[in-house]
């Protein structure tokens, strides 16, 4: 199998695609696949010059910490969930998320997400049962990794300066239905950079690798605010 990497040394520095060969079984990861390129001492690209180790980032490998996301043959996924016997050729093709800045080749900065859910507040602080009593709801909402995949195939987010996107409407849910004393705040802030901005493509939706159900938050919160 053919594998095809854009990297990028630093974030000052210029992407490039480079090429390698997978010889191995397809019923593994790409996180896996990866591993394996990675593993000797010598690293070999496809033109047999010597090259540097392939920079991604892991922590669980069992998607749920998000890490391993980058764009998969077009596809924004996790690299731990995908497999090479589901993707039907013999090239793959893997890049960086775009919308956020390339740190090494494929680690991203994605500290937007935090930054932006610390500007405005977004966090449970103390417990109160608000209105909002569906607990099932709630727990779904509640797994959101952070990867950051909504947000790379969102067409309205660009680097999270004025739109923050599915992950921030998901936790501003959350909040709302956990500490009725900050909903006022929460709706002047999803209604800022959220609400006035979303074109509702729900692709956010279709590439959630926990299938948390967005529109539902969606939907409690524009019925609450």
């Amino acid at each position: 199998m053919k594998v095809k990497i854009l990297r990028q040394v630093h974030p000052g520095s210029k992407p490039y695609w480079e090429g390698f060969i997978y010889d191995g079984p397809t019923d593994i990861s790409v996180a896996g696949m990866l591993d394996h390129l990675n593993y000797n001492d010598d690293i070999i690209n496809d033109k047999g010059k010597a090259t540097g180790r392939i920079g991604w980032e892991c922590s669980c490998l069992q998607g749920v910490c998000g890490a391993c996301a980058m764009v998969i043959n077009g596809v924004p996924s996790l690299a731990c969930e995908t497999f090479l016997k589901d993707q039907g050729k013999d090239e793959i093709t893997i890049r960086p998320l775009r919308k956020f800045p390339v740190i090494h080749d494929l680690v991203v900065d994605r500290s937007a997400i935090h930054e932006n859910l610390k500007k405005t507040d977004i966090y449970i602080g103390e417990w109160q049962q608000g209105q909002d009593r569906d607990l099932d709801h709630q727990y779904l909402a509640a797994k959101c990794l952070k990867c950051g995949l909504c947000l790379e195939v969102c067409p309205n987010y660009a680097d999270g300066r004025n739109f923050y996107g599915a992950v921030f409407a998901n936790d501003c849910y959350i909040v709302s239905a956990r500490n009725e004393k900050k909903s006022e705040s929460i709706k002047n802030s999803y209604g800022e950079h959220f609400a006035g901005g979303c074109s509702k493509s729900l692709a956010c939706v279709d590439v959630c690798p926990m299938k948390i159900p967005t529109l539902a938050s969606m939907a409690k919160l524009n019925k609450k605010m």
